[in-house]
């Protein structure tokens, strides 16, 4: 049986969501908890990898049960009819063992419908990053979730630079290199805004991520925010597809994965198999 989970997390004290050895992270964190409640060693597959000191407010996920451990699901002490696989009630006994302030929690879990891969059915990833410059001011109670920068950013020319990178390109300048797979990604949406208290928010969607993209992407904006960068000259650095020190990839801290899209359920499989595909041939 498969089990979706929709989970949230404060990265402050992770070292990311991938397992490592020795190391406290979200992935282990969780296993951990539903390896108590069910047994055996579970293993989530996640939407995506978030890395150290990266929040998460609608990351997804998905763990196999064995039969064993799907019988223990369905027998436990809060058994009832209208759940008889035991799926649903399976976020509020995971919150029970993370304790009342953890920094990480399931909000829901159900059976994943057919077809459902948390990884490779997803078709867009959603990032928001939040800036306080001297315009905003500092709130302490926002600070493991903003970034501080000196001076006062352009809203509108951020706004003009962001919007200019948007479309299916090579992000190979604004991605840490790896040696395997691809820097092509089809960014879909990429704008600028100030919050009610004056904080400068990137809202940043695409159909997924190379690694520090996002991180990369807003402190291009942040450079032409302070008047460092012309706005057209994002995408100029895009289309020379070489990493730059024209400008500095921002903190962990300001990041958070706000949400995960999937198809209708008729079309899971077919979206997770177009996936895997491609990412075999890179």
């Amino acid at each position: 049986m498969r089990v979706r989970l929709d989970i949230a997390y404060d990265g402050t004290h992770f070292r990311g969501w991938a397992l490592q050895p020795g190391l406290r992270t979200v992935q282990g964190t969780l296993e951990e908890a539903l390896a108590r409640i069910l047994g055996g060693t579970p293993r989530l597959v996640v939407a995506g990898r978030t890395d150290a000191g990266v929040h998460a407010s609608g990351q997804v996920a998905h763990v196999d049960l064995d039969d064993e451990q799907a019988a223990r699901l369905r027998g436990g002490r809060s058994a009832a009819p209208e759940d008889p696989t035991g799926a649903t009630r399976l976020a509020a006994r995971v919150r029970g063992v993370l304790g009342g302030y953890a920094d990480v929690t399931v909000h829901r879990t159900a059976v994943a419908p057919d077809g459902f891969d948390a990884r490779f059915s997803a078709v867009w990833r959603r990032y928001a990053y939040r800036i306080a410059d001297d315009a905003a001011g500092y709130d302490p109670l926002e600070r493991h979730r903003t970034t501080r920068v000196r001076g006062i950013l352009d809203a509108e020319a951020m706004d003009a630079a962001s919007r200019s990178l948007i479309g299916l390109h090579d992000f190979a300048a604004y991605c840490k290199p790896r040696e395997e797979g691809t820097t092509i990604r089809t960014l879909l949406e990429f704008d600028w805004h100030r919050d009610a208290e004056g904080v400068l928010v990137a809202n940043v969607k695409a159909d997924a991520f190379c690694h520090s993209m996002v991180r990369a992407l807003v402190g291009g904006c942040v450079a032409v925010g302070l008047g460092r960068l012309r706005a057209e000259h994002l995408a100029v650095i895009r289309d020379e597809a070489e990493r730059t020190n024209e400008f500095a990839v921002l903190a962990a801290r300001g990041l958070t994965l706000t949400a995960v899209g999937y198809p209708d359920d008729g079309l899971l499989g077919a979206r997770a198999e177009q996936t895997r595909n491609r990412r075999d041939r890179e």
